[in-house]
């Protein structure tokens, strides 16, 4: 029996999928958060009757030790995902994020006999920070967080931390220090090492997964906390302005959701003991404009992209993974390139009904917040 904590969110029902394929018995445990999924409070109609569904939330201690009731391999994915949000929501991604996971590791605590025999978790690249760049005079090195200063006056890039010269991005190991510039990357960093260091105090062998941007067809389009993809795509559809942060040359690593089903299954699967931190990513570097860009063109053209020079607190300068830890331990590469899956996002997006609800009052609980700056 394999647990899902968030099952019924995005990347927790392709997982689902995935896994009855395999053969598993499942159960989600999901709150169907309004924030996430707007007025949907069932499961799709493919995984109804198929698995045990507990509706019930992370943070109520008293619903763990049903769902881990003949439980071999937890999941845990439930989360509170929104970068900006977390800045000022801080109580709520600390009790989702940390108390939900020190809930389940009470809960195994206080059940000598229970049986889980595996862990997966969650994590994000949002741990690191910045990164990982080279410096052509002191070789790889870590910048922390970029200024505010810097920022407002157009200067997007980091510095190296060493000598204060230019440096260049280059995909991040798993053994770049943690600084996240996020108080989601914070609970992010925390709720990893809570899952290793329980791992091997409790004996269950654990993986944290850093998982890249994650998109792909099923993402939430309500959420307006997360996900650029949904943001530009809804924008794009009404013709509405595509307002682009900074100036527009921030990049990430976007990988497609099978991609990380695919990485996730493989670790549900292992029977590899110990406790590994993996990267999941997409071996592919692309910026907000050219995403932007893509997208507008999708839908005709219509909409206006303004490279605004505003940015977010919170917000990283170029994101992309080292995945040689991850083939070498798991056997994962991606499958899916950008163009190829946002093509397959676009398609399935244009045939959902476009939802802005939310999107501008986000912006304006961060610029009341001094956390959205030169708009």
């Amino acid at each position: 029996m394999v647990l899902i904590t968030g099952g019924a969110g995005f990347i927790g029902v392709h997982v689902a999928r995935k896994l009855l394929q395999a053969g598993h018995q499942l159960t989600i445990l999901d709150n169907f958060s309004p924030q996430v999924h707007g007025d949907v409070t069932e499961l799709p109609a493919d995984l109804r009757g198929h698995v045990q569904l507990i509706r019930g939330d992370v943070r109520d201690r008293g619903i763990w030790e049903r769902a881990l009731s003949g439980c071999e391999v937890v999941v845990n994915l439930a989360a509170e995902t929104g970068t900006g949000q977390s800045m000022y929501e801080v109580s709520r991604y600390e009790q989702v994020n940390l108390a939900g996971t020190a809930n389940l590791y009470q809960t195994l605590a206080s059940m000598p006999r229970h049986g889980v025999e595996r862990i997966v978790v969650a994590s994000s690249r949002a741990i690191y920070g910045e990164g990982a760049y080279r410096c052509a005079s002191d070789k790889l090195v870590y910048p922390g967080c970029r200024s505010t200063q810097d920022k407002l006056a157009g200067h997007f890039d980091p510095l190296c931390p060493v000598c204060g010269g230019a440096c260049i991005s280059v995909p991040t190991p798993e053994q770049a220090p943690f600084q996240p510039s996020s108080f989601y990357g914070l609970t992010k960093q925390v709720q990893e090492q809570m899952t290793l260091m329980f791992g091997e105090a409790l004996g269950i062998p654990s993986f944290a997964l850093r998982y890249q941007n994650v998109y792909g067809p099923g993402q939430s389009l309500k959420n307006p906390y997360t996900g650029i993809l949904a943001v530009f795509s809804n924008l794009a559809r009404g013709g509405s302005e595509i307002n682009v942060f900074e100036d527009g040359m921030e990049s990430r690593d976007f990988v497609y959701i099978d991609d990380v089903v695919r990485a996730t299954a493989a670790c549900v699967e292992s029977k590899t003991g110990g406790t590994y931190a993996l990267n999941v990513g997409s071996n592919q570097r692309t910026t907000v404009l050219e995403v932007a860009t893509a997208v507008n063109r999708y839908f005709g053209g219509k909409s206006k992209i303004k490279v605004s020079g505003a940015f977010r607190q919170g917000d990283i300068r170029h994101g992309m993974a080292d995945l040689t830890r991850a083939e070498a331990l798991i056997g994962f590469q991606p499958e899916w390139k950008f163009a190829d899956g946002l093509l397959e996002f676009l398609q399935w997006a244009a045939s959902c009904e476009s939802n802005m609800a939310g999107y501008e009052d986000s912006l304006k609980e961060m610029r009341e917040r001094q956390l959205l700056h030169g708009d």
